[in-house]
């Protein structure tokens, strides 16, 4: 490690209550978050500078944004010396990202950074609407897709997955034990939302919403707010448990930032970032030992373990064939806290808290054999995508 990602540390981890339909403010959310992480990275809110977030107060579709700076800078009542937040970037890591060039840059010492999601409030009784579904003027790119009933990213993915299979030869039964996986481990997970035993047999006669996506390879939306504090390296020495170092940050953007015009529809935008990580870092993917991967749809966990060369492209559906490489006690345990598909989609974020629980030996009856040295993340699960190398301290 010696580029830019050598000035910080994750110091400090919270999360506030996580469930569906809580019916509480997003802000109040986002409190409980971060005064906990606060209080984890001994520090008091005195001692914040610094303030990120994605992607900010857009408002862009219910329940999706969480509380942009100026309202958690107010709530707190903060002196800042720097604040940043936006969709525009690496996916959702940007912000740590962006928290980890403000602490290198010395804009800032302890960043606080969160990610909050009430979409499942928001949802009221009614099910989830697809992206763009109801809206009354459909404007970009979505002006030619909406009147084909292109209105989700469930649509858009089914459509890759296909085409990995058609090329592949990658099966349902291949796909189904990231389903099956997430839900073993969310069952030693207090916080996940669905813990029931899940069978092979129940994921295949689950519904169908996307061919071949079926009920249980579709994230689940839920109320609910990561934070963490990005500090200067040096203060680790002033924590009373193993901080988080940031080995290296895959940011990357190579070829066309869309879903339809994909130089190779088998792939994603994550190879660009993957490749770009493992550029800044002489750590290779044999030197992982947990992984913490997007899993928005069943499929992109998949394509993210190609990405980051856990296996050939096209061959992840081998790589996961039975369970036994990505399961607690295998060779790389993959979503240890039930990932989206079970322990709720916290938009990314979750992954992140659950690879620094992992690292500081944290995890309870979840917690990974041998206590994992080194673990990556990957967030994004369309035109964009980051990822992060996180190594354990002494």
């Amino acid at each position: 490690m010696s580029g830019f990602e050598a000035a910080a540390v994750i110091s400090g981890i919270g999360q506030s209550a996580v469930g569906r339909r809580l019916g509480r403010d997003g802000l109040e959310l986002t409190i409980d978050a971060a005064l906990e992480a606060i209080a984890d990275a001994g520090l008091t809110v005195a001692d914040i500078d610094g303030l990120s977030t994605y992607p900010g107060g857009t408002g862009v579709y219910p329940g999706f944004s969480g509380p942009g700076t100026p309202a958690v800078q107010d709530a707190l009542r903060l002196e800042l010396n720097w604040h940043s937040g936006g969709m525009e970037g690496p996916a959702q890591v940007q912000a740590v990202v962006n928290a980890v060039m403000a602490v290198s840059a010395g804009l800032a010492r302890h960043v606080l950074v969160y990610r909050t999601v009430t979409e499942s409030t928001a949802q009221g009784t009614g099910r989830r609407p697809g992206i763009g579904a109801g809206t009354p003027i459909a404007s970009g790119a979505q002006q030619w897709t909406t009147p084909f009933r292109l209105l989700s990213a469930a649509n858009h993915l089914a459509m890759y997955t296909q085409r990995h299979m058609h090329e592949f030869g990658t099966t349902s039964e291949q796909m189904a034990q990231i389903a099956l996986n997430a839900r073993r481990n969310a069952a030693l997970n207090p916080k996940a939302v669905f813990t029931a035993p899940l069978t092979l047999e129940d994921y295949l006669d689950s519904r169908m919403i996307s061919t071949p996506f079926r009920l249980y390879d579709c994230d689940i939306p839920v109320d609910g707010s990561t934070a963490v504090i990005v500090s200067a390296a040096e203060h680790a020495r002033d924590v009373d448990h193993p901080v988080a170092r940031i080995e290296a940050v895959g940011t990357a953007l190579r070829g066309r930032p869309s879903w339809e015009m994909w130089d190779d529809l088998t792939t994603m935008p994550a190879r660009s970032a993957a490749a770009h990580m493992w550029s800044r870092t002489d750590l290779r993917p044999a030197d992982v030992d947990v992984a913490q991967l997007y899993d928005g749809f069943s499929w992109l966990a998949m394509s993210w373990l190609e990405a980051l060369g856990f296996c050939g492209h096209g061959e992840s559906g081998p790589f996961i064939e039975g369970g036994g490489r990505i399961a607690l006690d295998g060779p790389l345990p993959l979503n240890t806290a039930g990932g989206q598909l079970s322990g709720g989609r916290l938009h990314g974020y979750g992954f992140l808290h659950e690879a620094v629980l992992q690292l500081r030996g944290e995890a309870g009856e979840r917690q990974v054999p041998g206590r994992p040295e080194v673990a990556a993340v990957g967030n994004g699960g369309g035109p964009l995508a980051g990822c992060l190398l996180l190594t354990r301290s002494a």
